[in-house]
């Protein structure tokens, strides 16, 4: 294999790809995010100084660093890159995509300086009360699909001076992202996402969104003439249909045979006809979907929203795979806005690796090598992102060179390659 060529390739991939993705930003920042990308993607690393050092330039790393701190200072980078990113993705969202809405943590255990440092829930550590950051996450992905797009990346803390509340933080997320899609998608919440401030705006009359959101159970719900909490209901709920679906968990797979059924509600102050989902077997208490969606008595109706829901268990391995392979959680920057920043430059290496590398079809050759590259013990996983991670930096390292400017008009499946 011809590992410079390879790696010129990619290089020349990722320039043109920041470049589009810095449309609209100064020179400087342009160039900033062309080689923060690139020494992310190499160096695997959200580090400023494992960042520079990859970059093979005669200037200091010291003055690579504070370059980089300049720049990563600019308030208008993370909304820049975001509309951006969103303009590219909006092609691929069709009117069923699922856009599942993922509120996750960042845990500093050892900090004390950053700025705005809160007090969070640590999702991995049994829900313990740790220091770190919120962050909000927003992948867009086909039910019958193993591939993703990278849609909105976010962190907040309620310490910061312009944080509002958590709601204002996921509906900033929505309509941000809906702005660019006109309605299309279908958005997926854990139970998180039962709030009635969330419902009053996705239900509202001139911009209706659809939605899959799990009920926590203590809402009231109106079916026919009555209102009752929705665990009510769903304890009552007639499960005809059966199946049985395996969830993963610590890595061992465990099959769950359930049972599940609907029933027509609405939620009070709303005349919108909704129908909840009653998945009766994952667990103590039954699982309760609230959905727009028209539910009817076919079992393949109701499973498919029960999958559209399940696919939000994958998407939580996008997080980790953030978190793990560019060991988020080790970010050392203090200041709020070069974090926020840096969760935009992780949005741009993400969707490269996830929309431009895997998923154009001149790039599917490529994609080989570089899954060959992360030499794998036990073969490729089903996420395989993990592995197209490891391989671009292992390509990268074997071949290390400058990334330059791309001037050529940045276009989708533009390059091919001819390896063989």
């Amino acid at each position: 294999m011809n590992y410079s060529k390879l790696a010129s390739k990619l290089r020349t991939k990722l320039a043109n790809f920041s470049g589009y993705v810095s449309k609209g930003l100064d020179k400087s920042a342009k160039r900033f995010i062309r080689e923060a990308c690139y020494g992310i993607l190499s160096s695997q690393s959200v580090l400023l100084t494992q960042m520079g050092r990859s970059l093979e330039t005669k200037i200091s790393l010291k003055k690579i660093e504070e370059r980089f701190c300049r720049q990563l200072h600019k308030n208008q980078l993370w909304e820049q890159i975001h509309s951006n990113v969103l303009q590219q993705a909006c092609r691929r969202i069709k009117d069923d995509t699922l856009l599942v809405l993922d509120l996750s943590d960042i845990h500093k255990k050892y900090a004390r300086e950053m700025e705005y440092l809160a007090m969070v829930r640590d999702g991995s550590d049994g829900g313990a009360i740790v220091k770190g950051y919120w962050s909000t996450q927003v992948i867009g992905a086909e039910l019958n699909s193993n591939e993703f797009i990278p849609l909105y990346q976010d962190l907040y803390s309620q310490n910061s001076p312009d944080f509002i509340s958590e709601n204002a933080e996921i509906l900033k997320a929505i309509e941000m992202i809906n702005s660019h899609l006109n309605g299309r998608g279908i958005w997926v919440i854990d139970r998180g996402g039962d709030r009635r401030v969330l419902y009053d705006h996705l239900l509202y009359r001139r911009s209706k969104k659809r939605f899959i959101i799990r009920l926590v159970g203590s809402r009231h719900l109106i079916c026919g003439r009555s209102t009752l909490l929705a665990s009510e209901l769903a304890n009552n709920c007639p499960c005809p249909y059966q199946d049985t679906i395996v969830k993963e968990k610590n890595g061992e797979e465990k099959a769950l045979h359930i049972s599940y059924g609907y029933k027509k509600v609405k939620l009070p102050n709303h005349d919108d006809e909704l129908f909840m989902l009653v998945v009766k077997g994952t667990g103590k208490n039954p699982m309760m979907l609230l959905t727009t969606e028209p539910l009817r008595r076919n079992k393949e109706v109701l499973r498919r929203i029960l999958c559209s829901y399940i696919k939000r268990w994958s998407i939580e391995e996008t997080i980790r795979f953030i978190k793990q392979t560019y060991d988020l959680e080790n970010i050392r920057v203090l200041k709020y806005t070069r974090m926020k920043n840096i969760m935009a430059l992780l949005l741009v290496v993400f969707y490269f690796i996830a929309v431009v590398i895997d998923t154009s079809q001149t790039l599917k050759i490529m994609t080989g090598h570089l899954l060959r590259q992360a030499k794998r013990v036990f073969g490729i996983p089903n996420f395989k992102y993990y592995a197209l991670g490891d391989g671009i930096s292992a390509i990268f390292k074997k071949s290390p060179g400058k990334i330059q400017q791309i001037t050529k008009k940045y276009k989708q499946n533009q390059l091919s390659f001819g390896f063989t």
